[in-house]
């Protein structure tokens, strides 16, 4: 199968054009700078770019759509412009150059207003509801997607919820950078019970959806390591892993929900381009229960996780053994390459393809 994997110059993005390469498909990849995935043809460009976005897809028989805008901070038009007009982009662009299957990869926070969410499945996007730009945007982009689903052009939406790994720069670089400057809190003591996703696992789960495509086409699923464990404990252990001290000071969710709000609002008013401290959306995840029923996942995909949580912070303790946190850089990118579709040997193994990976890359993106 020709696919064309957009994002895939991130964490996710990069695990997901790997896997689909060892698997033996044709894999071009489409973002603003090389993806540094080996086997893969690189198409670099904007979501925004119409231009761009039709030369990308020709030739494509399945997309899996990755890019996005992802902060916390951030104006609306920017969010809007890429994740909302730049999926529309994308969308009008695949029907008309005959692409049969697209898989939207979309987030959990589609469906939270805020409130704890404890055992529910993907419940409808709602961007009246949802918090902050990122998730409002995503939400209406996903709402694009599946309202584009049809016989003739099969679209699904997958919801990953915190995804991370090893070279993780959203979650994993950012507690251990906070927490080294003694900057992270335990909101509401860190028991608030969530569940997260590590990256082979959602990389799996996502190319499992393409494959399945007939079972899941026209709806959203959530996907999760299904281990939900209370929040204290999960940065704790992450913070072992890279050899930084836990946090332990504690502060109350709605107090730093409302300092959330109040920062959020001053780095935007500022232009400024640094994560804040705190937001309200980064509060909410950190002191309210989010942990969701994988059943219906894992049927549907024929699906289940590979890498446990633990063994997840293992391979993150392995990691930053050979890279300490105060060290990782960025790696060095390929030249683009803009050759035609390439397909590589399917591998011997076969029926353990989707649930099956090796080590993901160690080194940062």
């Amino acid at each position: 199968m020709r696919v064309l994997v957009t994002g895939a110059s991130g964490l996710l993005g990069r695990e997901v054009a790997g896997l689909l390469i060892r698997q033996g498909h044709a894999v071009a990849t489409f973002q603003r700078r090389p993806s540094g995935v080996d086997g893969a043809t690189d198409f670099l460009g904007s979501v925004t770019d119409d231009v761009a976005v039709r030369e990308a897809v020709q030739g494509a028989e399945g997309i899996i759509h990755l890019a996005a805008k992802v902060s916390f901070t951030g104006r609306a038009t920017e969010f809007n412009e890429v994740n909302v007009e730049g999926t529309r982009h994308l969308l009008r662009s695949a029907r008309e150059a005959g692409v049969r299957d697209l898989v939207f990869v979309s987030s959990p926070s589609v469906a939270n207003s805020g409130a704890a969410i404890a055992g529910v499945g993907a419940e409808p996007a709602d961007p009246k509801h949802a918090h902050g730009h990122y998730s409002r945007t995503k939400a209406e982009a996903e709402l694009l997607a599946l309202a584009a689903d049809a016989p003739e052009f099969r679209v699904t939406a997958v919801r990953p919820h915190i995804v991370w790994g090893p070279g993780d720069t959203q979650l994993v670089e950012r507690v251990l950078a906070r927490a080294a400057r003694s900057r992270l809190p335990l909101l509401d003591a860190g028991g608030a019970l969530i569940d997260t996703t590590y990256v082979v696992n959602a990389a799996s789960a996502i190319v499992a959806a393409l494959h399945r495509m007939e079972h899941v086409h026209g709806r959203a699923l959530v996907v999760s390591n299904g281990e939900p464990r209370p929040v204290g404990e999960l940065l704790s252990g992450i913070c072992a892993a890279g050899g930084v001290p836990a946090p332990s000071w504690k502060v109350p969710g709605g107090v730093a929900r409302a300092a959330g709000t109040a920062i959020e609002k001053l780095w935007t008013w500022a232009g400024r381009k640094e994560e804040p401290p705190m937001t309200r959306f980064l509060a909410e995840q950190l002191s309210t229960a989010h942990w969701y029923d994988q059943r219906d996942t894992r049927k549907l995909l024929n699906w289940t996780p590979a890498v446990s949580l633990d063994d997840g912070l293992a391979k993150l303790a392995e990691h930053y053994g050979s890279m300490p946190a105060a060290r990782v850089q960025r790696a060095p990118y390929p030249r683009p390459s803009r050759t035609p579709w390439r397909r590589r040997p399917v591998p011997s193994t076969s029926s353990s393809a989707l649930t099956t990976e090796s080590t993901p890359p160690g080194g940062p993106p």
